[in-house]
């Protein structure tokens, strides 16, 4: 694996991290999940920015979204009770499998 996709993993990763801490920030009135917000936000653009160096934008836009929000959708299920109902995880299913055929057409 490249250091580029490295990075897009872990711009996914800090995405999923930013939406939970989010959550908590209960629309950014509580101090310090706001802050900790904020500074997984800034991680992830950073990520993300190193990954588009040589990954195509399209590519790179899309596996990143795709990472925080099946990864937000699975956090949701197991830390917040969040539905998880039949269509909710294949359609999960299905943006994992979009984001396999990117990575699988990366650069192409």
């Amino acid at each position: 694996m490249s250091t580029s996709w490295f990075f897009l993993l872990l711009a996914g990763f800090f995405e999923i991290c930013f939406t939970i801490a989010l959550k908590y920030s209960q629309g950014f009135t509580k101090i310090v999940p706001s802050t900790i917000t904020i500074i997984f936000i800034v991680f992830s653009f950073f990520s993300v920015s190193q990954a588009m160096k040589e990954i195509p934008l399209g590519t790179a836009y899309g596996v990143w979204a795709g990472i925080g929000a099946a990864g937000t959708v699975v956090c949701g299920i197991v830390f917040f009770g969040d539905s998880y109902h039949i269509i909710r995880l294949l359609s999960i299913t299905f943006i994992v499998l979009g984001i396999i055929g990117l990575k699988l057409v990366g650069s192409e």
